[in-house]
C-alpha cells in the first residue's frame, strides 16, 4: 500500500503565482508542519507557485528535505480573460468536465496533468508521499478518485486542507484528515 497526502496551500496574500502567505499563513505552515510530522514522508511535490512551496518548507527544512516543483500542479487557469460570474463558470466545469473558457483549460485537461503527476509521484516512492497544490487542482484529482467530489465540496475545501490518498491493489481511498 502507498500513500499520498494532498495537501491545499495555507492562506495567501493573492491568487497570483507569486503571492505571499497571509501572517495567518506562516503560523499554519507551521501548524502543517507539525502535523505531518511522523509521517514517514519519503518524497514531497510541490507546485511552483510561492503560496505552495511557502506552505511546505517548515517541513520540508525540519526534515532536511528537498521540495521537487513540478508545473502541472500549478492551479487551473478557468479563462485567461476576467470573468465576473466565474463562480457560475466554475460551478458549469463540474457539471460538464470538457467545458473549457477563452484561454483556460477544462476540468478534464486539468483532471489528466493532476492524475500524471500523482501517478509519477506513486511509482517513485515506496510507501509516502506529499503533494502540495491548489484547491481547484486538487478537487479535479480528488474527483478522479471519488466521483461524487463535486462543486459543492469544492466550495467546502479549506486553506489548508489534507486529504490521504490510501493506494493499494484492489482499492483505492480518499480522505480529509486535517484541515484549519
Amino acid at each position: 500500500m502507498k500513500t499520498i497526502y494532498l495537501i491545499r496551500h495555507v492562506q495567501a496574500l493573492g491568487q497570483e503565482p507569486e503571492a505571499e502567505l497571509s501572517p495567518e499563513g506562516f503560523l499554519q505552515a507551521e501548524e502543517l508542519s507539525r502535523f505531518l510530522t511522523g509521517k514517514k514522508i519519503e518524497k514531497i511535490v510541490c507546485s511552483p507557485f510561492r503560496r505552495a512551496v511557502h506552505t511546505i518548507k517548515p517541513f520540508a527544512d525540519a526534515g532536511g528535505m528537498p521540495v521537487q516543483l513540478d508545473a502541472r500542479l500549478s492551479e487551473r487557469v478557468l479563462s485567461s480573460n476576467h470573468l465576473p460570474d466565474w463562480l457560475d463558470k466554475l460551478k458549469a466545469t463540474f457539471h460538464d468536465p470538457d467545458l473549457k473558457f477563452d484561454g483556460g483549460e477544462s476540468s478534464s485537461e486539468a483532471q489528466r496533468r493532476g492524475i500524471k503527476a500523482i501517478s509519477d509521484l506513486e511509482k517513485s516512492i515506496e510507501h509516502v508521499g506529499a503533494v502540495v497544490s491548489h484547491g481547484n487542482l486538487l478537487s479535479q484529482i480528488i474527483r478522479y478518485y471519488r466521483a461524487d467530489f463535486g462543486f459543492k465540496e469544492w466550495s467546502e475545501m479549506r486553506n489548508p486542507d489534507v486529504f490521504e490518498l490510501s493506494i493499494n491493489r484492489d482499492m483505492t481511498t480518499i480522505r480529509n484528515v486535517w484541515r484549519q
